[in-house]
């Protein structure tokens, strides 16, 4: 029988600014390990941490603008678009934009702080 997920759970981000991440599947909310789906809204301005996760990450950016910084430099992935950071892969995420960015993120495995590996 299908699992229904009547709502997401809110995940609080590091950040300079408060960005809004609500999972729908995963660890937290549904106890799923394979694989999460969250949401994301961060504001314009946001930046996080440098991450090397232990997981790939699939992005789909629905409205603004989400910067990815990497190794070999920065990647603007406008509404419309899709990236993937591979997993062992150092990247940063952030909304230069003034309209911040929203966007969907699905991980495999799914997102953990412990599998995330962001720097401090």
């Amino acid at each position: 029988m299908p699992t229904i997920v009547p709502a997401p759970s809110r995940i609080e981000s590091p950040g300079n600014k408060p960005k809004v991440i609500e999972e729908f599947i995963g660890r937290v909310n549904s106890g799923t390990h394979a694989v999460s789906i969250a949401r994301m809204k961060s504001p314009s301005g946001w930046l996080e941490p440098p991450q090397t996760p232990e997981f790939d990450e699939y992005t789909v950016v629905l409205k603004g603008t989400l910067r990815v910084t990497h190794a070999s430099g920065d990647i603007d992935v406008q509404a419309g678009q899709a990236i993937i950071a591979h997993r062992g892969e150092w990247v940063r995420y952030s909304s230069p934009a003034p309209e911040g960015a929203e966007y969907i993120a699905v991980c495999l495995p799914a997102f953990s702080p412990d599998t995330v590996r962001r720097e401090s």
